[in-house]
C-alpha cells in the first residue's frame, strides 16, 4: 500500500468511526454546532482510536522482523504511536 493509499484508507476508516459515534449517540438530525465540547473530543477519540489500531497493524504486518530492516515510514510511525 502506498503512502497516499494508507492516508486514504486511514481517513475513510477514521470518518467511519466518527460516523458510528454519531449513530450511537442518536441525534442525526441535530447540526453539528449544537455538539458540546464533550461530545466533540468524544468523537476525535472515536478517530484517534481507528488511527492508533490501523497504525498498530501496519506496523505489525510490515515485513522485516528486526526494526532496523523497517522502512522509515513504518520507523516514525512506531516512533509516533509510541511517543
Amino acid at each position: 500500500m502506498t503512502d497516499d493509499e494508507w492516508q486514504a484508507h486511514v481517513t475513510r476508516q477514521a470518518a467511519k468511526a466518527i460516523g458510528e459515534w454519531l449513530e450511537a449517540r442518536g441525534k442525526l438530525h441535530q447540526p453539528i454546532r449544537v455538539l458540546a465540547l464533550w461530545e466533540l473530543e468524544a468523537m476525535a477519540q472515536a478517530a484517534i482510536s481507528s488511527f492508533v489500531v490501523l497504525g498498530c497493524s501496519r506496523i505489525k504486518d510490515e515485513p522485516g522482523e528486526h526494526p532496523d530492516t523497517r522502512s522509515s515510514r513504518v520507523q516514525a510511525l512506531t516512533r509516533f504511536l509510541l511517543a
